[in-house]
């Protein structure tokens, strides 16, 4: 009876190490040689865009500033990337408090309908709700910036006495952009 106890235990320890060596041997799997990964833009799964850089971003949110120091007005600038994300904000010396949220907003508002806000802000008239789309803000003040006719960003301008001085400056900050 000893000797079948042991010889059943001998046979249960090797086919559960046999099992354990082949499960390892599954689940790690001999490494193949790495393939490099390649998109083909040709197939039209791929499109390239046109960005700003942060040194044209900054170029033109300073020219904007400019502009409206001249004129002696105290302004914030936002400039904001085609998908609305920040790149640049200046607030000028002795800019209000609320300019900055109002010249992200005027800028985001620009590039996401690609028309200067003192347009889109007529087209409440007829569309009303409009005004409550998230994180918009439809006062004169913000301007897109196109390349190859598609908005690549917006310049927002806020905290002069009027939105048609705002959209001014902002148009200053476009314009440098093509010098």
């Amino acid at each position: 009876m000893k000797k079948i106890l042991f010889g059943a235990t001998a046979a249960a320890v090797i086919a559960a190490g046999t099992f354990g060596v082949v499960s390892a041997n599954a689940t790690s799997p001999a490494a193949a040689p790495a393939a490099a990964v390649r998109a083909d833009a040709s197939n039209g799964n791929l499109q390239q865009s046109t960005h700003l850089t942060i040194e044209a971003a900054t170029k033109a949110a300073r020219a904007t500033l400019k502009a409206a120091e001249q004129e002696n007005q105290r302004v914030s600038v936002a400039v904001v990337d085609r998908n609305g994300n920040t790149i640049v904000t200046l607030r000028g010396d002795g800019a209000g408090p609320q300019s900055y949220e109002s010249a992200v907003k005027k800028a985001y508002t620009a590039v996401s309908w690609n028309a200067p806000t003192s347009e889109l802000a007529k087209r409440l008239a007829n569309a009303p709700t409009l005004k409550d789309i998230p994180n918009t803000l439809f006062l004169a003040g913000g301007a897109p910036v196109t390349a190859k006719g598609a908005p690549v960003a917006g310049i927002g301008v806020a905290g002069a006495p009027s939105g048609d001085l705002d959209e001014k400056f902002a148009q200053a900050g476009v314009a440098s952009l093509g010098r």
